[in-house]
């Protein structure tokens, strides 16, 4: 019922969807509908929750240990966030256009979600700039992320309605993109304007 639910909330809209449709994608009663999963309102709440899960799992397995070296687990996990989002597009709409459109309680779900996320990245570009001795300070760290997953937002939903861009190809452009520019800083290389 939740994948039906999915499914109509992304192609449909939160505000168009109704438990009638769903009920017949699921191949269930509405009164069923409403027994298992509530209101429409803690449907999609549900569904948020159980997508950004999806989401935040892949990302972390995909990543690997510590003892990968940093690089490594950055391509690895911008590879996973774009191969989910393609591979899940209803999902991916629902995360990053409808819950957010709609207000709250919706929006705060998917922040809290984003919270998690950027919070990772943080913690993979925190290890990276060990490296470089103090170079890159904390407030960079957590801006570099914000402007991390905020590109990998945007770059994904591009990804996933262009035809013929696969996942590989937008993790190898944000990783060209992001990982040059923290190189740089890493060896003192800021940008600066004159």
């Amino acid at each position: 019922m939740v994948d039906a639910a999915v499914r109509c909330f992304a192609r449909q809209g939160y505000q168009t969807a109704s438990m009638d449709g769903i009920a017949e994608l699921a191949g269930v009663s509405k009164p069923l509908v409403y027994l298992y999963l509530g209101s429409k309102e803690e449907l999609f709440t549900a569904c948020i929750r159980r997508e950004a899960q999806a989401l935040l799992g892949a990302v972390a397995a995909g990543v690997g240990g510590p003892e990968v070296p940093p690089d490594e687990r950055l391509w690895a996990g911008l590879l996973a966030f774009f191969t989910y989002a393609a591979e899940h597009p209803d999902s991916w709409v629902v995360l990053s256009r409808q819950a957010r459109t709609q207000g709250e309680p919706f929006a705060g779900e998917v922040a809290r979600m984003r919270d998690e996320i950027v919070a990772f990245v943080a913690g993979l570009i925190g290890e990276a700039a060990e490296a470089a001795d103090g170079v890159i300070t904390g407030r960079d760290v957590d801006a570099l992320a914000q402007a991390l997953v905020g590109s990998a937002e945007s770059l994904a939903s591009w990804a996933n309605e262009t035809p013929g861009v696969t996942a590989k190809d937008a993790a190898s452009t944000l990783m060209n993109f992001a990982w040059a520019g923290l190189g740089n800083l890493m060896k003192s290389e800021r940008w600066s304007h004159r």
